[in-house]
């Protein structure tokens, strides 16, 4: 099969094979006059790193699926391991999701301007953290979700950065 008929049957561009192609995890093709041919296999294999995709793993834990086990693991084996991981990740990001709903459901600005907005919130900030005394106090969510989307958008193939407003 040539990358455009790969392509037509999976529904990838072509840009994407060659993507994963170079990222090892799909296997280098045989060359015929220059021209990647490829064995009707690759279609079964690009079925399960779009599967892959859709759960959110990054490139990393789809190389993982195919690499990172001990020869002889089950499919159903790897894909239970790493589907556990991901929830987890899933949860936590649900969590911190959660916080910053919460911070944003609560923006009642009085301030007059942005100044006295932050002023405001450095002295809730020193109010809510620990005191020299010993005592704990609350603390406030943390609003990051980390990186893990933007990761994941960095290792997909065909996707493109986010534009900057001009």
């Amino acid at each position: 099969m040539t990358i455009g008929q790969v392509s037509k049957e999976s529904g990838l561009n072509a840009s994407a094979i060659r993507f994963y192609e170079q990222a090892g995890v799909l296997p280098k093709p045989s060359r015929v006059g220059g021209r990647r041919v490829y064995d009707t296999s690759v279609l079964g294999r690009l079925a399960v790193l779009e599967r892959a995709k859709a759960c959110g793993f990054t490139l990393d834990e789809t190389r993982c699926l195919f690499f990172g086990f001990r020869e002889g693991t089950s499919p159903s084996e790897r894909w239970q391991t790493l589907a556990r991981r991901k929830i987890t990740e899933l949860d936590e990001l649900a969590r911190q999701i959660a916080a910053m709903k919460e911070l944003l459901e609560s923006c009642a600005c009085t301030c007059q301007d942005l100044a006295e907005c932050g002023r405001r919130m450095v002295a809730k900030k020193k109010a809510l953290t620990p005191s020299t005394t010993g005592q704990t106090k609350q603390t406030l969510p943390s609003a990051s979700p980390g990186r893990t989307y933007a990761a994941r958008r960095r290792n997909s193939p065909g996707t493109a950065p986010p534009r900057r407003p001009s």
